[in-house]
Order: C-alpha cells, then structure tokens, then sequence
C-alpha cells in the first residue's frame, strides 16, 4: 500500500483490483451501519493531493434520492468514488458515456449499480402499469426505461411488491451495462473492472449484494 493509505480503511489511489475496492465499498458501509463512520479523505492535505489528478476507487451509479448520498453510506472522501446518479437509476447515452469515461481513463475497477427501497421511480412506475396512466413531461421517459423491470417482476409473481421490483430493477440495470457496452464488456472480461447491484435500506442504512459480474473475491 501507498503512503496515501491510513488505518480508517481508505484505499490508496493506486488500487486496482475489484477484489480490493469490494471490501474497501463494503468496509465503508459497515461503519455507516455501526455509527462508526471515520470520514477519510476530507481534509485539506487531501483536496490538494487533488488537483492535477483524480484516481477512485469506485464508480456508483445510484439514484438521485436525496437519501442516497453515496460518499456518505460507503464512508468515503474527497476522490475515492466517480458518482452518477439518475432518478430510478435510469440509464440513457449520457450515463453510458459517463461510466465508459470512468473506465476507459481512471480506470475504476468496480462499478456499482445503487438502487433502495421506496423508490420513488420505481413506485410510479408500478402505479403506471397497473393503471395505464402515464406521468406527464419528462417523467415518463422515467417510467417508461423502468417498466421492463416492473413487467419482468410482475410476469416472476403477480404479487411482487414494489421492493422486489427495485431488485429486479437494479438487476436489470446492471446487466444493461455489460451488454450496452463493449468497453464495459471488455474491462469485465479482462478482469479489470467488476460490475456489482447493491439494495440500500433506508431503515439500517445497509446495502445488500444482489448482482455481480466479475470477481469480487479475493
């Protein structure tokens, strides 16, 4: 490890393995969890270290929730994560071009897919399909990238709740993003880079692993 490392759980800048930015996410999560956070990175010495150069650990790929602030429930700083957030983690070309520019040049090698219950998404998108009434302006193209999930979770169980539809979603999402794109596709087979879903649970803070491609374990 580099001098950039501590004993709070940070990770050096030059970490490259997926394996290692999996536990480091992961070990972030649990001092959220614990109340035990120890906000690495924020402080002066590190937003210098800064300025020419930017090497995360992570690309998060979450909603837009304002209860899913992504360095706040991984415990992490100033550099460690690329952060894109949509509502309902919707994907469109700008987001693509978002998570190929985090692999293809900072070489990030975990990706994750951050999705929660109670979306707000996901729940109008369920309310859309089961009445037919579509939401007004942009929303709708909102929904409308969100229904296939809704429609695969409803087709697994007709009484899938509006959580197992969010899985799927996040599933789907994830997947997507392997197979819509071939520099994604090619870090993945590589081994450079793994893309993982996570659940966030607004009640304990904990995000669950519900997809991954590529190895995350050491």
């Amino acid at each position: 490890m580099s001098s950039d490392d501590d004993t709070t759980g940070t990770v050096s800048s030059a970490m490259k393995s997926p394996s290692e930015a999996w536990t480091t996410l992961m070990d972030g999560n649990r001092r959220f969890v614990e109340s035990s956070s120890s906000h690495p990175n924020q402080d002066a010495a590190r937003r210098t270290s800064l300025l020419s150069q930017q090497n995360p650990f992570a690309v998060i790929f979450g909603c837009s929730d304002s209860r899913l602030a992504a360095e706040i429930i991984f415990d992490l700083g100033l550099g460690d994560a690329f952060v894109v957030r949509t509502a309902g983690h919707v994907i469109d070309n700008t987001v693509l071009g978002s998570l190929e520019y985090s692999v293809e040049y900072l070489n990030v090698p975990l990706i994750v897919v951050l999705g929660h219950d109670n979306c707000g998404a996901v729940t109008a998108t369920k309310a859309a399909v089961a009445t037919g009434d579509m939401p007004v302006g942009f929303i709708r193209d909102l929904v409308e990238r969100i229904t296939p999930s809704v429609l695969t979770s409803l087709r697994k169980d007709a009484n899938s709740d509006v959580s197992e539809m969010i899985e799927e979603h996040v599933k789907q999402t994830a997947a997507r993003l392997v197979e819509n794109s071939p520099i994604i596709a090619n870090a993945v087979a590589r081994q450079k880079t793994a893309v993982v879903g996570l659940t966030y649970r607004l009640s304990d803070g904990r995000a669950d692993l519900v997809y991954s491609n590529g190895s995350i374990t050491s």
